[in-house]
């Protein structure tokens, strides 16, 4: 009898910034990786990190990641990590000059989407963004709503 094929995982996220997705229109998205230390994936696994503030930049062909908080282990030791330090992400190189373009634009930032594990390795997805105006989030936010209302007259029509 033949052995079952492995089903792979879904990738969920472990972090979402769903502000960015509210403050910004999201132009690009690129996958990198995080280069951590051991008590950075551990705390990270169990959900002990923030992102709002954080952001990403370009520094002599490399993209670095600040304000991303994650908090010290609880059963670490001396060697624990510290929380708020500057954490180098992992890109191809013609994905780092594709961002640099891009960000150089006026008024474009690189912000951290999602943050989950994919087969065992950290990931972040970075999103190449531009700010919204005020009339923008509150189309955004009038364009919700109206999704809502919709999905909700369906239900009610299906339940009659």
């Amino acid at each position: 009898m033949a052995a079952k094929p492995q089903q792979q995982k879904k990738s969920t996220p472990v972090l979402q910034n769903k502000k960015a997705y509210f403050d910004y229109f999201i132009d690009k998205t690129y996958e990198a990786g995080i280069v951590l230390q051991g008590t950075e994936v551990k705390s990270l696994r169990q959900g002990n990190a923030n992102f709002t503030d954080a952001f990403a930049f370009l520094k002599n062909g490399e993209v670095f990641l600040k304000d991303f908080y994650i908090k010290e282990f609880e059963f670490g030791t001396y060697t624990n990590h510290e929380p708020r330090r500057i954490r180098k992400l992992l890109l191809h190189k013609d994905e780092i000059d594709k961002i640099d373009r891009a960000v150089s634009q006026k008024a474009m930032t690189l912000l951290p989407l999602k943050v989950y594990f994919k087969k065992g390795l950290a990931k972040v997805l970075l999103g190449v963004a531009r700010g919204k105006k005020q009339y923008d989030k509150r189309a955004t936010m009038a364009e919700k709503d109206a999704k809502r209302e919709v999905s909700r007259r369906m239900k009610d029509a299906i339940r009659q």
